[in-house]
């Protein structure tokens, strides 16, 4: 998996290439675990992302590593499969998976649809 880590300001964009499972987790936890401390807003930029699992699912909504600072955390770009997947843990279990925090921007209609 190919990871691209961008730094502006407090805010880090994370942006994979390929897909997520339990393999390619930990390169994106570490890139994670990288960032500066000051770094308070994590996008992760998913727009060359083909396909997630429940691991992408434990990256999205799992809690920080203890020491680490809570980020607010974001969704762009998201594919057909991976937003599939986001609606359907939502649908099943409203309380663990908010979507509309983690993609503010999203229209409702969208978030209406079902898989």
């Amino acid at each position: 998996m190919n990871v691209t880590t961008t730094i502006t300001g407090t805010t880090a964009r994370i942006t994979p290439q390929g897909e997520i499972d339990l393999e390619t987790l930990p390169p994106l936890r570490a890139a994670v675990d990288r960032l500066p401390l000051h770094v308070t807003d994590l996008l992760w930029d998913l727009e060359h992302l083909s396909f997630t699992d429940v691991a992408g699912l434990r990256l999205l909504f799992g809690p920080a590593p203890q020491g680490e600072p809570q980020r607010r955390t974001t969704v762009t770009g998201l594919q057909d499969q991976p937003l599939q997947l986001l609606l359907l843990a939502a649908d099943l279990f409203p309380m663990a998976y908010d979507i509309p925090r983690l993609i503010p921007d999203t229209p409702a209609g969208l978030l209406a649809r079902r898989p």
